[in-house]
């Protein structure tokens, strides 16, 4: 490895030397390697330590405290395996260290009398308890750490299946970092950046991640790497979002007409100051010569659809049409029928004889069909429909617009990047569309930085007045739920409306857990008897949907009895009190997605949690309770899931997070980005930067390389 090649070594050289060229993996150690995705020197540097032990401030089994989590390196003394009443297995190990001995149980593990050898030095993390006087651990995580010595020992993910030691791969990073130590690794982050930064360079941070003096070391080094996976991620969606600036061609909106002002004077209540901020933001891109690329984010009730809406007028006003997409014909049909109604009475300023006109706004959905499927589309082709609202069915072969001038897509979470490239051939003239793009799933400041990184971001963080806070109860077990059922009584007693929200429809042995169909009987023949109940879930017929959804907004039912098919969208502002039974089994995001169902009139709004009776805390519905602010249930959601499932929206490539982490980076987040923008801004095609551009190539999916090489 130190052969030939002058200059420090690359990443792309590392990946092109087998792993098997170390000193000791044969192979058998080279199959056992391939079997945890390790195939080149590349894959085991970027193996990291999972965690550190830490030999200058270790505990020891006489500092053991009962209940507490804790982490010791033992000796073990003895081990034997028994075979139980059930066949069951059960593992005992006898292990100690200088200061007391104790006993380690393991149950199911039966491989662990093979593992754990008399004499054997291993690490221990678990919870220790008292038993029979003396102290024990119960199923504990198991490093073995051989006779590794040095302050700071770090511990590999192992395999037993594979065979794979923690001290045979230390062993082999150390080799490597040997072999390359003659010729340094090459950095591609500029030593201007590092300086101001406060980062060291890449060679001392493989050193310091692998074989740390200090933990201080191990932090330094951490950093680091993790600004490295960060910044490769904002560099594509950076260099993305400037390719597309200086590619596409946008329509240059007039904003000089009359129908927005209009729009706004008319409305019932004053904008809030993130709605008028949002709109500068988004009237802005309209008139520059780009076409707009911007998420609007809005919690539950922000008035996101009025901000949507100022946005279609504006194409509207300049002589062109706006179109929104929903994701489903039931949310496509509501947008329709609340977007007439705010626009009810608005005429159009127009250059003809006959002065003003009446603004036409239209549907298309799969639903929409025979005469008055062809009288639409006759209207988006000759430009006599303003504003098209529909599913992707707008954007489906045969559908043509006059001049399609500003686009809005709802929940994009649900629509595909394909499905927003369509949209694009929509356009007139080789012009693109401008793109806006809603969500009600409030996103982590970083996690919106890093999955919608290639767009702008406006954000509405203030509620429109009217809206009342939303009072949150948590129902611990049978006894608290019945004041659940008190409060919806009381509230249909004021002639307002009611929301019981179950997960499943139909009782499913495996888990125990109230069925729709089930609590709908429950609640006619006991907790609500006398009261006008229905019953709404995803299995029903379309036509019966909507029949449902109908009597309930006519007031023609007390109670609606329902699955998750309400979470978006469905708009009963009388509806003041919802009660989420096994509200456990929901995530943050949706238990808060559904709760803005409420809230949405004038009066006081009451959501109940209603969980089996917990033992101890439940920290999402704790979560709920103690906050209705979507961006801060959104952080608190991070940190309680981890950032696995927000990172899987991206087309990730092999590289993925494996140091980085959107929860504990956030600083680095913003960092990394704000530098890929001065690099690509510097350098648009890293012509002055070819080891950043082959790292790209080389640590991204097809699809970023893909786009990355054919600009």
């Amino acid at each position: 490895m130190t052969e030939a090649v002058a200059g420090p070594i690359t990443l792309r050289e590392l990946q092109d030397i087998p792993v098997e060229r170390l000193k000791g993996v044969g192979d058998k150690k080279q199959a056992a390697l391939k079997e945890v995705g390790v195939s080149s020197v590349l894959d085991l540097l970027t193996t990291y330590p999972r965690r550190f032990v830490d030999r200058t401030d270790e505990a020891r089994i006489s500092d053991l405290v009962p209940g507490q989590e804790a982490l010791v390196l033992v000796t073990v003394r003895s081990v034997t395996k028994r075979t139980m009443r059930n066949r069951r297995t059960m593992v005992e190990a006898k292990v100690g260290d200088g200061s007391g001995s104790m006993h380690v149980v393991f149950f199911n593990q039966p491989w662990r009398e093979r593992q754990l050898r008399e004499g054997l030095q291993v690490a221990l993390f678990g919870k220790a308890e008292l038993f029979r006087g003396g102290q024990q651990m119960t199923n504990p995580i198991v490093d073995l750490i051989g006779d590794r010595t040095g302050k700071i020992v770090p511990i590999y993910p192992q395999s037993e299946k594979a065979q794979l030691s923690t001290w045979e791969i230390a062993g082999w990073v150390e080799n490597a970092l040997e072999r390359c130590a003659l010729r340094g690794f090459e950095d591609p982050v500029p030593f201007e950046v590092r300086r101001e930064l406060g980062l060291i360079d890449r060679g001392r941070a493989m050193r310091q991640i692998h074989m740390p003096q200090t933990m201080g070391e191990k932090e330094q080094a951490r950093r680091r790497l993790a600004f490295d996976e960060l910044l490769r991620v904002q560099m594509v969606l950076v260099m993305r979002k400037r390719a597309f600036e200086r590619e596409q061609r946008g329509i240059r909106h007039d904003m000089s007409g009359d129908l927005v002002r209009r729009f706004h004077a008319a409305l019932p209540y004053p904008l809030t100051g993130a709605q008028s901020r949002a709109i500068a933001e988004i009237e802005s891109d309209l008139a520059g010569p780009h076409p707009m690329h911007r998420l609007l984010q809005g919690d539950v009730g922000a008035g996101k659809t009025v901000v949507a809406v100022s946005a279609l007028l504006c194409a509207v006003q300049g002589g062109h049409q706006g179109a929104l997409m929903a994701p489903t014909e039931v949310l496509a049909e509501q947008h329709a029928a609340g977007i007439r109604q705010l626009l009810d009475g608005l005429r159009v300023p127009a250059d003809n004889l006959f002065g003003e006109r009446q603004l036409n706004v239209a549907l298309l959905t799969n639903r929409v069909t025979g005469q008055e499927r062809r009288d639409v589309m006759a209207g988006l082709a000759d430009g006599t429909v303003d504003i098209a609202i529909g599913t992707h069915a707008l954007i489906q072969e045969g559908v043509a617009f006059h001049s399609l001038g500003v686009v809005v897509v709802d929940e994009q979470h649900r629509f595909g990047v394909e499905q927003r490239a369509a949209l694009r051939t929509k356009g007139s003239n080789d012009a693109v569309p401008d793109v806006l793009v809603m969500t009600a799933t409030p996103i982590p400041r970083t996690a919106a930085m890093t999955v919608y990184g290639d767009l702008d971001v406006s954000v509405l963080d203030e509620m429109p007045p009217g809206r009342t806070p939303i009072v949150t109860h948590w129902a611990n077990g049978p006894l608290m739920e019945l004041a659940a059922w008190g409060d919806v009584r009381t509230a249909v007693a004021a002639g307002q409306q009611a929301y019981v929200v179950c997960p499943l429809i139909d009782e499913s042995e495996k888990l125990e857990v109230a069925s729709a169909q089930e609590t709908f009987e429950r609640l006619v023949h006991q907790d609500l008897k006398g009261l006008r109940i229905g019953l709404l879930h995803g299995r029903l017929p379309s036509a019966d949907k909507e029949q449902v959804m109908g009597a309930f907004r006519r007031r023609e039912l007390d109670v609606l009895v329902a699955t998750t098919v309400i979470e978006v969208g469905v708009d009963v502002p009388n509806a003041t009190v919802m009660v989420i039974l096994d509200a456990d089994r929901f995530g943050i995001a949706q238990l808060h997605q559904l709760r803005g169902r409420v809230g949405r009139g004038q009066a006081a709004s009451l959501c109940w949690l209603v969980t089996a009776q917990l033992e101890g805390t439940s920290p999402r519905v704790e979560a709920l309770v103690g906050s209705t602010d979507g961006f801060e249930l959104a952080e608190i959601d991070l940190e309680l899931r981890g950032e696995g499932t927000l990172m899987n929206t991206m087309q990730k490539g092999r590289s993925d997070l494996r140091i980085a982490s959107l929860r504990r980076d956030r600083e680095l987040v913003a960092l990394a980005r704000s530098v890929a923008f001065g690099i690509v801004d510097a350098d648009p095609m890293l012509v002055r930067n070819q080891p950043l551009l082959d790292e790209l190539g080389l640590l991204l999916s097809a699809q970023d390389e893909e786009f990355l090489f054919k600009s």
